[in-house]
C-alpha cells in the first residue's frame, strides 16, 4: 500500500460525542506530518475554522489515502459507495460509537494502535465484494448503484405480494412469491438477509446470496451462487406488481415500473476495510450474535 500522507475524516451526521476524538485523530495526525482532511458536516460537527478548507463526502476519497469513518455501520456503507463512485481504491477504518458494529469493528481504545497500524503499514486490510444494482426501463439504463451489503426489491405499503421472475444471464431460477427478495453479498449476510432467515456467507467466500422475504410459496428458499452471475430479476409474466421498490444498501432507492428490469451485477472494484488486530470475523459474530451465552 501506498505511503498515507492525507486521512479523511468522516463523522456520522450529528454525533456529537465525536467532537473531541476528531479533534484528537487531528492533532495526532498532524504530529505524524500527516494532513487531516475533513468534511463539510464533520468540520461543523468539530467547529472548525469557516477558513479551515473542506470538502464533499463524495468528494473526499478523491483527496485521501485513508478514510477513518466515526459512527456506525451505516456511516461506513455510505462512505463505502462513495469510494467505489470515485474510482480509488483506499482503505476505510471504521470506529464504532456504542456497541460492536459487524463492519465498524473497530473500538475507540483500539483507534490510535489501529491508525499507527496503517501507517506502519502492517494493518490488516480486507476486500469486500460490492454489488452493481442497475434499472433498466424501455431499454435504457434508468438507474445505476453500488452496493456493499445488498439489493433489495420489496412490496408497498398497500401491496400483498411481489411475484417475480429471477434468471441468472438467460438461465431462468426461480419465481418468487413473497414480501421481497434481496439479493446480498457476503457481508450483507448477516444484515437484512440474516434477519430474514438467509444464510451467514464468510466475507472471503465470492458469491452472492438470493433471499426472498417471508415467502408465501414453502418452496421458496434462499439460494447461494457464484458472484460472477448476472441476476436478472423481473415481474412475473401475468403477475399483478403494484407499488414495487427497489432499495440499494437500505439508503437510497425508488419505485419500479411493470416492465422495469432489475440487473445485478458484481462491482467493478471491491471496498477496503481496516481490520481490527486483536479479533476475527468469527470474534464479531459470536458478539453481536450472542453465540457465547446460554
Amino acid at each position: 500500500m501506498a505511503s498515507i500522507t492525507r486521512v479523511g475524516i468522516v463523522a456520522k451526521a450529528r454525533l456529537a460525542e465525536a467532537a473531541g476524538v476528531i479533534a484528537e485523530v487531528a492533532g495526532w495526525l498532524e504530529a505524524r506530518h500527516v494532513r487531516p482532511v475533513f468534511d463539510a458536516e464533520t468540520a461543523v460537527l468539530v467547529g472548525l475554522p469557516r477558513e479551515r478548507p473542506t470538502c464533499s463526502r463524495d468528494d473526499i476519497p478523491k483527496h485521501c489515502d485513508l478514510v477513518v469513518v466515526l459512527g456506525g455501520d451505516g456511516t461506513l456503507i455510505g462512505m463505502a459507495g462513495r469510494v467505489a463512485n470515485a474510482g480509488v481504491e483506499i482503505p476505510i477504518l471504521g470506529v464504532n460509537f456504542g456497541s460492536l458494529g459487524f463492519l465498524t469493528e473497530i473500538t475507540l481504545p483500539e483507534l490510535f494502535p489501529s491508525l499507527e497500524s496503517v501507517l506502519a503499514g502492517t494493518a490488516r486490510i480486507e476486500s469486500r465484494l460490492m454489488l452493481r444494482g442497475q434499472t433498466l426501463r424501455s431499454g435504457a439504463v434508468y438507474s445505476d448503484r453500488l452496493a456493499l451489503n445488498d439489493v433489495v426489491i420489496t412490496k408497498g405499503a398497500m401491496s400483498r405480494i411481489v411475484d417475480l421472475s429471477v434468471a441468472i444471464a438467460d438461465q431462468p431460477v426461480m419465481r418468487v412469491r413473497a414480501d421481497g427478495l434481496i439479493i446480498a453479498t457476503p457481508t450483507g449476510s448477516t444484515a437484512y438477509n440474516l434477519a430474514s432467515g438467509g444464510p451467514i456467507v464468510h466475507p472471503a467466500v465470492d458469491a452472492v446470496l438470493l433471499t426472498p422475504i417471508a415467502p408465501h410459496m414453502l418452496t421458496n428458499r434462499p439460494i447461494v451462487v457464484p458472484a460472477e452471475s448476472e441476476i436478472r430479476v423481473t415481474p412475473a409474466a401475468g403477475a399483478s406488481n403494484d407499488e414495487l421498490f427497489l432499495t440499494i444498501d437500505g439508503q437510497t432507492g425508488h419505485p419500479l415500473q411493470q416492465d422495469d428490469e432489475v440487473v445485478v451485477t458484481r462491482a467493478e472494484r471491491g471496498v477496503h476495510l481496516v481490520r481490527a488486530a486483536t479479533r476475527t470475523y468469527f470474534d464479531v459474530l459470536r458478539e453481536k450474535l450472542k453465540w457465547s451465552e446460554r
